[in-house]
């Protein structure tokens, strides 16, 4: 039973301060919000944009663990930020629990929290034709 537990990665809530610590050093942080998310509020500078739960709250584990395997391989830290906290919270324990991440750090409160404490805000990239049709990309 504890080697179960030794597998597990450990996920560790983060406020704005830590967030902008770990960025800094290099670790990726994944904004998994959906596109018309993205375009109204903006992103956290140098984030990896990749959607999670799309507009009606579904979600493709699978393909979206590949997707961010390109961007931080299991075994590897990673942040996951969404609006609020609460998409990756849930995101968190998956990528803890079942993917094989090594340090998962959850932005609690999420961008409302970064750009509420004026924090830089970059614009969201232009989205290519395919994922504007899907919503998200």
């Amino acid at each position: 039973m504890a080697a179960a537990f030794a597998a597990r990665a450990d996920v560790i809530d983060i406020d704005n301060a830590e967030l902008a610590k770990l960025a800094a050093a290099g670790v990726p942080v994944i904004d998994i919000r959906t596109r018309p998310e993205w375009e109204q509020s903006g992103i956290v500078p140098g984030s990896h944009l990749l959607t999670f739960f799309d507009e009606r709250g579904n979600a493709d584990p699978a393909t979206w663990l590949e997707r961010a395997k390109a961007i931080s391989k299991p075994g590897d830290p990673v942040i996951v930020i969404c609006r609020t906290g609460n998409r990756t919270k849930a995101l968190s324990q998956f990528l803890s629990q079942r993917a094989g991440y090594a340090k998962v750090y959850n932005v609690r409160n999420g961008i409302v929290a970064w750009a509420k404490d004026g924090r830089p805000i970059a614009p969201a990239a232009p989205a290519p034709a395919a994922c504007r049709a899907a919503k998200a990309c």
